[in-house]
């Protein structure tokens, strides 16, 4: 059609009736698949009416629907959807295509009056669900149309088939009726709706538009938008810019489980990005919380929870700690999962592994672990805690890590379901919520740092090596000397030193354990407080590292502390 511009052209400057002729670029639609420029032509359409219908208008109420019956995950998804719903034309329903879904309508070959027959409909249905869509095209209109079927304006029998088919969006939106309302084993409307920010225009539109139309209801009860995945950079991917990174390629070189974390992680609210830098660092992430696993399975060889689980009022105080910042870490997760905040999940399970129980934990009962006798109450506890600890913690990553998950809770000892996935998620007891526990821990810890400090400071002037190579004095401030004297014995636990001692005023320097050098660290964080570093006197127990005065007193073990020996006894 296009060449037919130059004719056109030549045709007026013949007869002397071209005034101008110039050419002009300008913006013009292109088909998107074949990039073809586009004409346009007036045709007959069908449509569906925004403002009539049995089902009443049918703007007003889906909007209605939108602001009341729906959760919008993000919350702006509400907003974007609305304007789009509010402003939107009537609903075009045809497309002349020769493939898709026909449009079951009839035409009057006499008038020219086209027509949708409920009873038509009906037995069409029937045909495509045994015979497929195709019959409207391979059978001729008389074996198709119920009997006696005439023209509704001038009764004429001379009839044809229409050619339109559905628009694709219309396809879609209905799947509701195919997927929810034909299975026993799920409900409607459905309880979520998950697809990419552009199905606000698409799928999640069409689909409310056309059950609001049929149901006079939304087909879900919420919607959930995520953005699109980019490269590291948050370029779009393409294959001719080389920065495609396929699923497979991941699983084939981190495993599925890596994959599955990174869905977890990124915040779908944004474009998720995904390169080699953040696979790597998430393959470290994993690898530190699948190691918390195998530390917890690796200390429980010898538990039984039938038989040596330790109530909660026996348990020590950092024990009890401990299943405290469990509880509220359930707490956290649960919520977001069913916020459907899935990085919140991930970021609060790996810091719960990597801080609260790695690095502060796990590394203070190893003592307890490794050199209490085997059946000890301490060492019961510490198991105790350990137990309940993973217990909770696969439920809650078990959607996450499905394999990983499974894979830890066959080993785990005592009686429980065969898989973690036949599990519900964990209900804590109430009890083990301590805040006053935790504020007082909260003021022993920042000690604790403090003291850390004055550690480094003495292992860079190589007065020391291990920490359980120092002896500690603190002299605290006049609001921390009750606090830390009760709980001498536990700092000490916590910092893992060989000796701590806790005095009431700095001037007092000959209480320090010995006479070599010292290392004196005053804090700029908790005013008035001194902490003092020596290297702790007496022999190396070979069991438990500790330096005491006491080692080497045992006849049969002379090379270990009076605790240890009485431990092998």
């Amino acid at each position: 059609m296009f060449k037919a511009n130059a004719a056109i052209i030549e045709l007026l400057r013949n007869n002397n009736a071209l005034i101008g002729k110039e050419d002009i670029r300008h913006s013009y639609p292109h088909c998107w698949r074949c990039k073809s420029p586009v004409i346009f032509r007036a045709t007959e359409q069908w449509f569906a009416s925004m403002e009539a219908g049995e089902a009443g208008p049918l703007r007003q109420n889906a909007l209605k629907a939108i602001e009341k019956d729906i959760q919008w995950i993000p919350s702006w998804g509400k907003e974007r959807i609305y304007n789009m719903v509010a402003g939107r034309p009537d609903w075009c329903l045809s497309r002349q295509r020769a493939w898709g879904v026909p449009i079951p309508a009839i035409r009057c070959i006499e008038c020219g009056i086209s027509r949708l027959d409920g009873a038509l409909i009906e037995k069409l249905a029937d045909d495509f669900e045994e015979n497929g869509a195709d019959v409207w095209f391979e059978k001729p209109l008389n074996e198709i149309m119920p009997q006696g079927t005439r023209c509704l304006r001038c009764g004429s029998e001379r009839l044809e088939k229409e050619d339109d088919i559905l628009d694709v969006w219309f396809d879609s939106g209905v799947s509701f009726a195919a997927v929810l309302e034909k299975r026993q084993n799920l409900g409607f409307p459905a309880g979520l709706y998950l697809e990419g920010s552009d199905q606000h225009r698409g799928w999640f539109h069409s689909s409310l538009l056309a059950c609001m139309g049929t149901r006079k209801m939304a087909p879900y009860r919420a919607v959930l938008t995520h953005g699109f995945v980019v490269d590291g950079e948050g370029r779009k991917m393409s294959k001719s810019t080389g920065n495609v990174i396929a699923p497979h390629e991941v699983m084939d070189k981190y495993g599925a489980e890596v994959l599955r974390l990174w869905v977890a992680a990124e915040d779908y609210r944004e474009d998720v990005r995904i390169s080699e830098e953040i696979l790597k660092r998430l393959s470290e992430a994993y690898r530190r919380i699948r190691n918390t696993f195998r530390f917890i399975l690796g200390n429980l060889y010898d538990f039984d929870p039938e038989k040596d689980i330790v109530r909660h009022d026996a348990l020590c105080e950092l024990d009890r700690l401990a299943l405290h910042r469990l509880f509220r870490l359930n707490e956290r997760v649960i919520s977001a999962y069913g916020d459907f905040e899935f990085h919140a999940v991930y970021h609060s399970v790996h810091n719960f592994c990597a801080v609260d129980l790695s690095a502060f934990y796990l590394d203070i009962i190893k003592d307890r672990l490794y050199t209490s006798k085997a059946a000890s109450p301490e060492r019961r506890a510490a198991q105790t805690t350990l137990y309940h600890a993973l217990n909770c913690l696969l439920r809650l990553v078990a959607p996450v890590l499905a394999f990983t998950a499974d894979e830890a809770w066959a080993f785990m000892p005592g009686k429980k379901e065969e898989s973690v996935h036949l599990s519900a998620m964990p209900l804590l007891p109430a009890i083990w919520r301590d805040d006053r526990l935790s504020e007082m821990f909260d003021r022993l810890l920042s000690v604790k740092a403090e003291a850390a400090k004055a550690l480094e400071g003495a292992r860079q002037a190589r007065l020391i090596g291990h920490s359980l190579d120092a002896s500690v004095v603190i002299y605290p401030p006049q609001d921390l000397q009750a606090l830390l004297k009760e709980k001498e014995a536990l700092l000490k636990e916590v910092l893992i030193v060989s000796g701590l001692k806790v005095m009431d005023s700095v001037s007092m320097v000959d209480s320090s354990t010995g006479g070599g050098m010292t290392h004196i660290y005053g804090s700029t964080e908790i005013k008035g407080i001194t902490v003092l570093v020596e290297k702790a006197q007496g022999l190396k127990c070979e069991r438990c590292w500790h330096l005491t005065a006491e080692a080497g007193q045992s006849g049969a073990h002379p090379s270990l502390c009076p605790r240890c020996a009485e431990a092998l006894r």
